[in-house]
């Protein structure tokens, strides 16, 4: 097998600071549009930041829509009835505003709105068919309003499937944002649960992107066009990387601990859009692919914290329970980035031998769970030890990720990992 000796920096274009969400109108009237799809996390649209977006495109004259049946956890259904309104509407433009949600909703409405196919067309292999978006998207400006999806500066859009309990996604490069509008006011009414589970996710895209398979040890694809949005760890995406995890370590906990802490909750979203530049290059491995069925298949565990109507384990949640086992796992591959990895979560690493590395890093990780109250395992979301078999069986058909873990996981390997998962501390 003939490994692959380039990898490409899709740069991602954002505005970061408070008060830039009234600008939107101004962009859109800058590319032309006359008529956009406004895809809005429903809690949003009485708030100011709901406001401030119409506002802004009435102001500039922009046609709009308001569409709000967005899932705290997008399925395939949801995505579907995006995709739907998108294509009957006839719009030139998208407008993002929620969390990763509504900005992956909003993704998947813009692909299927410019290329009208079956579903499963883009939907990544073996699930979907996994074909390659034809070309370029129409304009989407994504405002988060979460710190920790990052989906403002990926091509991903990820889902619940809902027939097979498991996550799956789309993936390629034209899904990414036209802009990312990051803008602090709208992280004032985030809840601290959800300021915790956002935050994980920014730890978990940091130090997976930076522990992931080198990009010069992957397969080298046919053809340039085929080479994976996810291309493994390399020398820039390693620079977004260790920042991301600086930040996360020094505003999390001040994020979590007090929500009116507007400087904690500003760097947040810094860390946030500095990491999804990171992994939206070099991707993520094993903790979020084992994360999808830990999500995917909820029994009954409902979150302090998030307004939903329906079990859910949130994403940041599913992903960090995971992630101490795993690292224990794969510092083998490389025990000295490992370190690295921890230095930058906060510890002292002088002195540490190569074979402590994984567990090191593991305790860094479990100090970041027990600050924001997480759950002690998987055990404490509602799963046993006969569920193993299932999840293993959910993780498996997830190739985007799980091939880029630094050590191959089969069936053998990922029963241990959720073993070691039931209870972490």
């Amino acid at each position: 097998m003939t490994t692959d000796t380039a990898f490409q920096m899709a740069a991602s274009n954002v505005r970061f600071g408070q008060g830039t969400t009234a600008e939107i109108g101004m962009d859109l009237r800058d590319m032309g549009v006359k008529r956009t799809l406004v895809v809005m996390d429903p809690v949003l649209v009485d708030l100011p930041t709901g406001e401030v977006v119409r506002n802004a495109l009435r102001t500039n004259h922009i046609g709009f829509d308001v569409f709000t049946e967005v899932s705290v956890e997008p399925t395939d259904a949801s995505f579907q009835r995006a995709a739907e309104v998108a294509c009957e509407g006839g719009y030139d433009s998208f407008v993002a505003v929620g969390g990763g949600s509504a900005i992956d909703t909003c993704k998947a409405a813009n692909l299927y709105a410019s290329y009208p196919a079956e579903f499963f067309t883009y939907v990544n292999a073996p699930i979907g068919e996994g074909k390659p978006v034809p070309g370029p998207t129409k304009p989407l400006i994504a405002i988060p309003t979460t710190a920790g999806t990052g989906s403002e500066t990926t091509g991903v859009a990820i889902f619940d499937y809902l027939e097979k309990h498991a996550k799956t996604g789309i993936a390629h490069r034209y899904l990414k944002p036209t802009l990312g509008i990051i803008d602090s006011d709208n992280t004032a009414t985030m809840p601290a649960a959800v300021a915790a589970s956002s935050g994980l996710d920014v730890l978990s895209h940091a130090l997976e992107s930076y522990t992931a398979l080198p990009f010069d040890q992957r397969p080298k694809p046919n053809s340039p066009l085929e080479r994976p949005a996810y291309q493994g760890t390399n020398p820039i995406s390693d620079i977004w990387a260790i920042k991301a995890l600086e930040l996360m370590a020094e505003y999390l906990p001040r994020a979590y601990a007090d929500t009116t802490d507007a400087n904690a909750r500003m760097n947040m979203l810094m860390a946030s859009t500095i990491a999804g530049i990171g992994f939206g290059n070099a991707g993520v491995h094993l903790p979020h692919g084992m994360s999808y069925p830990v999500a995917g298949m909820v029994k009954s565990f409902n979150p302090n914290g998030y307004e939903v109507d329906h079990p859910i384990i949130p994403h940041g949640m599913s992903v960090i329970l995971n992630t101490p086992a795993v690292v224990r796992f794969t510092a083998p591959s490389d025990p000295k980035r490992h370190l690295i990895a921890a230095q930058a979560l906060g510890a002292d690493i002088s002195g540490v031998p190569d074979e402590a590395a994984g567990e090191l890093l593991a305790e860094r990780v479990i100090h970041f769970m027990k600050l924001t109250d997480m759950p002690n395992g998987l055990s404490a979301v509602g799963y046993d030890q006969t569920d193993i078999p299932a999840l293993v069986q959910g993780t498996l058909p997830q190739h985007r990720v799980t091939k880029l873990s630094p050590i191959a996981a089969g069936e053998a390997e990922l029963t241990q990992l959720f073993e070691d998962s039931m209870v972490i501390y």
